[in-house]
């Protein structure tokens, strides 16, 4: 009888560039020098405890199996009306709106559904680290257009010239994670004017639509009817209710597209946790709930950006998300990442650098904050801070 050797059997990654994460790196540093995490982007607050009310009614009231595939009517209903409500675009609940887990997945199921190999996909720099493995698992090809460096405002002239006969489809976010800027209704025009003559599809995340700061309008895609009729609308209830490990969000997006997506949706998650989606659909009865926001998140930025003002940090715009980004330039001459290691270990605060956002790892001298925090974490972290 033969001597059998278990050996696992080598296979070829289709993601050999990929490692563990900027976020999970830093946020083990920061817990093993006790360190105030400001990295991940997460609150350390509790939510609203009648959203966790709604979700346990639903427990109790039995509706613990499976939901339709693309969501809960109630649900999707609700969200067509907050989009119609809010930006002025009437989405077909039951054709055009598809409850999703969280927006990462909904990010990469709306890349599967459309991207084939050969096909280009612009990205803008720095950008969320799943959007590049998304188009690569999917054989896209990554094409990647900078926005501008300082400012982070996009350039078209770059976009134009980066579109070619092959571009399947281009990835925006506004607010714009890491950067805290926002894309403007001038900057939504030029995208629409630019991508009219073309079939580029729109993947436009928008998971902090609603942390819009200092007075401004979120201007989502679908306010643009250009824009609205070839994008894939993502947001977050986790980002806008506190509620990120819940992990569901949702994709609006015209009906042929919406087909399309749902094919690969029913076969990566198939659906979405029940309860979760009535209780959401409960809460969201009230849109004080979320119309609240943009004034809860402003107070925490103007508090941790007034504290930041007696640091040597140039403090940089943050005009919506849950990030503030500083110039660490008169802090230090270390690069970005061996920055956010010795603020760690050495005065004991956990940063993001903005180079882990980039491709070529392009070091400009900043760095990524998140105030999604309670105060008293704010606080810790900025008298830590001050010693700098």
């Amino acid at each position: 009888m033969s001597t059998i050797h278990p050996r696992t059997p080598p296979i070829q990654s289709k993601l050999p560039a990929v490692g563990t994460t900027i976020f999970t790196v830093m946020s083990a540093l920061a817990t093993e020098h006790g360190a105030v995490n400001l990295g991940q982007g997460f609150p350390d607050f509790e939510c609203d405890p009648l959203l966790v009310r709604a979700v346990t009614d639903a427990m109790k009231r039995g509706l613990n199996q499976y939901p339709p595939m693309p969501g809960i009517p109630a649900l999707r209903e609700a969200v067509a009306s907050k989009i119609e409500s809010r930006y002025g675009h009437r989405y077909d609940p039951t054709t055009e709106i598809t409850i999703t887990a969280g927006a990462t997945q909904a990010i990469i199921t709306a890349i599967l559904a459309v991207v084939r190999p050969g096909d280009e996909v612009i990205v803008l720099e720095p950008c969320y680290d799943s959007y590049v493995p998304n188009i690569e698992l999917a054989g896209g090809s990554v094409v990647r257009v900078p926005l501008t460096p300082g400012t982070f405002r996009p350039d078209f002239d770059k976009i134009a010239a980066a579109m070619t006969g092959r571009t399947r489809a281009i990835l925006i976010n506004s607010p714009h994670n890491p950067s805290a800027t926002v894309w403007s209704r001038g900057d939504m025009l030029r995208l629409q004017e630019l991508l009219a003559p073309t079939d580029v599809l729109l993947i436009s995340d928008e998971v902090y639509e609603h942390m819009v700061f200092d007075g401004q309008s979120h201007q989502s895609a679908s306010r643009f009817p250009g824009l609205a009729a070839r994008a894939f609308i993502v947001s977050s209830f986790g980002k806008t209710y506190h509620v990120t490990g819940w992990k569901v969000g949702y994709v609006a997006a015209p009906a042929p597209l919406t087909a399309e997506f749902r094919k690969v949706h029913q076969f990566n998650v198939f659906t979405v946790n029940t309860p979760v989606q009535h209780g959401l659909a409960a809460y969201m009865e009230d849109p004080q709930r979320y119309l609240a926001l943009p004034a809860f998140y402003q107070r925490k930025r103007d508090l941790f950006r007034e504290g930041l003002a007696r640091t040597k940090f140039k403090i940089l715009p943050s005009e919506g998300s849950f990030f503030q980004c500083v110039d660490i330039s008169e802090v230090s001459d270390m690069q970005e990442a061996d920055f956010c290691q010795w603020l760690t270990r050495e005065i004991g605060v956990a940063a993001i650098p903005l180079s882990a956002f980039y491709g070529d790892a392009f070091d400009q001298r900043v760095v990524r904050f998140c105030f999604a925090k309670k105060e008293e974490t704010l606080l810790a972290a900025l008298e830590r801070l001050a010693r700098l």
